[in-house]
């Protein structure tokens, strides 16, 4: 039997330090809705961690989709729901959820992709919801470390349209949708977790 699990090191050394922030963020029931899941890693993880989240993982490519469905089969989460094919600039479920989650997304797609991220976030975020971002920053138009400069140069020639955002042009960005930068938190490996929560109606 062929085992579909995707696995990343990169999920496996950030998880617990993200972990540590969502507990702080989201209150111990809510229904979480992660975007671009990848391996799946992370939503088997953090619906391990907290069996009041519900946990909904999400990614538009079926090679991801069949890793977050394999790695679900082999734990087996009352509170981990199926995968759900979503390409953040295309349709979003019609149903609320407390929080909308993206780790490494922004700066390995276009731009087009974070304004889809607001738009779609706000419109599926019950009200005082939470978008919780996690990266690598500009600040100001300047990198955070060296590192964080050769890995956007290799993104940018991997693909022009891809590039670590700056800070301020994401804040603007969800602002115009209603979405306030609430925090700013740094992080192991010079990435950061920006909070964005919605304004009340």
């Amino acid at each position: 039997m062929i085992d579909s699990r995707l696995q990343s090191p990169a999920a496996a050394r950030n998880r617990q330090p993200i972990l540590r922030v969502l507990r702080e963020v989201l209150p111990a029931r809510a229904r979480v809705l992660e975007v671009a899941s990848g391996s799946g890693e992370h939503a088997v993880h953090f619906a391990g961690a907290v069996p009041g989240w519900t946990w909904q993982p999400s990614d538009p490519h079926p090679r991801a989709l069949a890793s977050i469905a394999a790695w679900s089969e082999a734990v087996r989460l009352d509170n981990l729901c199926k995968p759900l094919r979503l390409d953040v600039t295309g349709e979003w479920p019609a149903e609320r959820f407390d929080a909308v989650v993206a780790i490494n997304l922004l700066h390995i797609s276009p731009w087009t992709a974070s304004e889809a991220l607001m738009a779609g976030a706000t419109a599926c975020l019950a009200p005082g919801g939470v978008v919780v971002l996690y990266g690598p920053f500009r600040r100001e138009g300047c990198h955070t470390a060296a590192s964080n400069a050769a890995f956007d140069a290799d993104l940018r020639r991997r693909d022009p349209q891809w590039g670590i955002r700056d800070l301020a042009e994401v804040e603007e960005e969800a602002q115009r949708y209603g979405l306030l930068l609430a925090r700013v938190l740094p992080m192991p490996a010079n990435n950061l977790i920006l909070i964005l929560r919605r304004q009340t109606d």
